[in-house]
């Protein structure tokens, strides 16, 4: 009898315990499909040294990191370009650099592209490999959705309206895109360089084209010298929290340059 109240004491304490996950102070980040990845390794890391704190990443792309900034659905959002002038009310804080780059299937024979033909294809007016000197096969053009910032800063590189672009295939982020090229070797898209630089190393049959002759790599964004290149922001609306605060200098420190390597980003300067 006496084990049965102890049973009963021992089960009416554990149900007075608060869980561990209402102690734990939440910060919630959304946006960019581009740096979520890297928010993400950085918060798995953060969290061990700071139990009391749980991270949150959610993607949407980069207008929704702004959006659920302002309206203070998430207490930081991921922008992976720099802020417009329109949007001078957010803080934003670099995190790292990135490039946009043009990706074709491993076997495609296209060895580079310069801007007018990637302006061709994207309108429809080249709309086949054997005109760029490769496969006589019909281009499969992947293109990517509104409020993307990859797309947005894409368009405006090449002069492009929205409506000028002929697309047989809208994706999302940068791992659709990817896999769309693996799985269709006539295709072809544009992504972050970081992103699919990881998935070459990881074994993924793509490769980065190089643009106007400049190669696509990290080298080159290191350097400066890739034509198209972005920040990767995160941004706050008016005075962060203690706790955010604390999470947006630890993902500037030195402590997290490993992770950006890892990432195939170039370390903010």
């Amino acid at each position: 009898m006496k084990l049965f109240y102890l049973l009963i004491v021992l089960i009416f304490i554990t149900a007075c315990q608060p869980n561990d996950e209402s102690v734990r102070e939440k910060i919630t980040i959304t946006g960019s499909s581009t740096v979520a990845p890297l928010i993400s390794l950085m918060a798995e890391v953060y969290e061990k040294q700071y139990p009391n704190v749980y991270i949150d990443v959610q993607t949407g792309g980069s207008s929704r990191g702004i959006a659920d900034a302002r309206s203070g659905m998430a207490d930081i959002g991921m922008v992976s370009r720099q802020l417009k002038l329109s949007e001078v009310d957010l803080s934003s804080y670099v995190i790292a650099l990135d490039g946009i780059a043009m990706i074709v299937h491993r076997d495609n024979p296209i060895v580079s592209l310069n801007s007018q033909q990637i302006q061709g294809i994207y309108t429809d007016q080249v709309n086949n490999w054997a005109a760029l000197g490769g496969d006589d096969r019909g281009i499969t053009v992947i293109h990517k959705a509104a409020g993307r910032s990859t797309q947005e800063l894409f368009l405006n590189y090449f002069q492009l309206n929205e409506s000028d672009v002929k697309a047989d295939i809208i994706i999302g982020d940068n791992q659709h895109a990817i896999l769309s090229v693996m799985q269709s070797p006539e295709s072809i898209a544009y992504v972050s360089i970081g992103a699919a630089q990881f998935e070459i190393n990881h074994g993924a049959p793509i490769k980065l084209l190089p643009m106007n002759g400049i190669e696509a790599s990290i080298r080159m964004l290191k350097s400066h010298t890739f034509p198209i290149m972005r920040e990767l922001n995160l941004v706050t609306l008016g005075e962060p929290s203690l706790a955010v605060k604390q999470f947006i200098q630890f993902s500037q420190s030195s402590v997290v340059l490993p992770i950006v390597n890892d990432q195939f980003f170039v370390v903010a300067q």
